[in-house]
């Protein structure tokens, strides 16, 4: 089975310019990345997808490869089936260029989650957490299950809404809360017809490209992790992803 790792990387970004390319430890991001998944038991190659010749230039220098795609691409999906679309593998991994810390057992835990579940179109990882800072932060996103592990909802908000809290109850006792982690692992043939179908109202509203999947009747499998994430958006998230790397 040829499984394709493929990591958009763009230049730009509103709050930290030139993410990609931030030092960590003597490394650019993307490097990080790379390596991480390069160290996954499942995944056979590794292709950074970016619209930027300074990334791709940075990538080909510490024996990456890079290919690249038109800058008015915007959405992450669409750079990665581009892509996919002139290589023939059987899965293809979306690899966010932000999670330098990524742990390739994450990702072949989700990978082997859609590899064992023939329902499942894509696959992606999610993780339950009781921290305030996540459930009400909207970078954050939520995620409903239902009893068999496929997505029911993806939200910025808390989901689900806690109606019965007594003042003398933990808030968030006895409720289970899922953060969900930005890997997505789908089939190659589900990638390209993905891409093709148009945009849906939730997706608009929450500006969530998953629902789209959801919203159009498909299944997403959801494994439950108890590995972390941490993505880079802002500079303090970058200061965080260093002090960590140098504890170690």
């Amino acid at each position: 089975m040829k499984i394709i790792a493929i990591i958009p990387s763009r230049y730009a970004s509103t709050r930290l310019p030139a993410k990609p390319l931030a030092d960590i430890c003597g490394k650019p991001m993307v490097q990080h990345v790379v390596e991480q998944a390069k160290r996954s038991a499942l995944i056979t190659d590794v292709i950074v997808a970016t619209d930027d010749e300074r990334i791709a230039a940075a990538v080909r220098a510490f024996g990456g490869t890079a290919v690249m795609t038109p800058e008015e691409i915007q959405s992450g999906s669409d750079r990665i089936a581009l892509v996919a679309k002139e290589r023939p593998a059987d899965i293809i991994v979306n690899i966010q260029g932000d999670e330098p810390l990524i742990d390739p057992l994450l990702i072949d835990q989700t990978i082997r989650a859609l590899i064992d579940d023939p329902k499942a179109v894509v696959s992606t990882a999610v993780k339950r957490t009781t921290a305030h800072q996540d459930i009400f932060n909207p970078n954050v996103v939520k995620v409903a299950m239902d009893a068999h592990g496929y997505a029911l909802y993806f939200s910025r908000s808390p989901i689900p809404h806690v109606r019965d809290v007594r003042k003398d109850d933990d808030w968030f006792k006895g409720t289970v809360f899922y953060k969900h982690f930005g890997i997505y692992v789908y089939r190659a043939a589900f990638l390209q017809q993905y891409t093709q179908l148009p945009q849906t109202p939730l997706e608009s509203a929450e500006k969530l490209e998953q629902l789209r999947i959801l919203e159009h009747g498909h299944s997403i499998k959801c494994v439950v992790t108890e590995y972390e994430s941490h993505p880079v958006d802002t500079p303090e998230d970058l200061q965080k992803v260093i002090h960590i790397l140098q504890s170690r």
